[in-house]
């Protein structure tokens, strides 16, 4: 598989996929830089997926680059307000992200099962007892954590961030877990990932 991510047809994809998400009007400060927001994340998205695992094969990175491809496209104020509105939201996100990623790779040369498996992925199908998948879902919520906590902090408050952190430490892996305590936060996210975590140690 090493062969494969090398190869000519991986490297077009992945900067078909990355020219997309470099019209994103949102921007994100990373490493002092402000980039488009689905570009950089897209990046770390990748990084963190190789960081949990090594052997991580071409449908997974490929579904690491276009995880939310072109997300801006369909915001969240287009849906109604409430839980309802915002589990139609992302239910239709995963399914639009699946079949534009699915277009570009097949434009790219790749076969149909290929193509395939990194939909299922970015759908983010089985999760829990698929491991790409499960991976997948680590390295989004690393991802998040080490970029989007400040801002979810000063838009929900002290209290619902630490609910938000709770649910995204239940979605997570031990190995994801893991990660996640070694990530290099400021202390006023230490603290509140701290008080997520009180009594809630293990995966839920």
């Amino acid at each position: 598989m090493a062969d494969a991510v090398g190869s000519e047809r991986f490297a077009a994809a992945v900067a078909a996929i990355d020219a997309a998400n470099a019209d994103d009007p949102n921007t994100i400060v990373i490493a002092g830089v402000e980039r488009p927001k689905e570009l950089a994340h897209a990046e770390l998205m990748t990084t963190w997926v190789r960081r949990l695992d090594p052997d991580a094969d071409e449908a997974q990175l490929l579904a690491a680059r276009a995880h939310h491809l072109r997300r801006w496209a369909s915001p969240r104020r287009d849906y109604p307000e409430g839980r309802a509105g915002y589990l139609r939201w992302r239910t239709d996100l995963k399914a639009r992200h699946a079949e534009e990623v699915g277009a570009l790779l097949a434009a790219t040369g790749y076969d149909e099962a290929t193509v395939g498996r990194v939909q299922a992925i970015v759908r983010k199908d089985h999760l829990r007892t698929d491991p790409a998948t499960q991976t997948h879902e680590d390295a989004l919520c690393l991802t998040f954590l080490e970029t989007q906590l400040a801002g979810v902090e000063e838009q929900l408050g002290d209290d619902r961030t630490v609910e938000v952190v709770r649910k995204t430490w239940a979605k997570m892996s031990p190995r994801g877990q893991a990660a996640a305590l070694e990530l290099d936060l400021p202390a006023t996210q230490r603290d509140l990932l701290a008080r997520a975590l009180a009594g809630n140690s293990t995966r839920g």
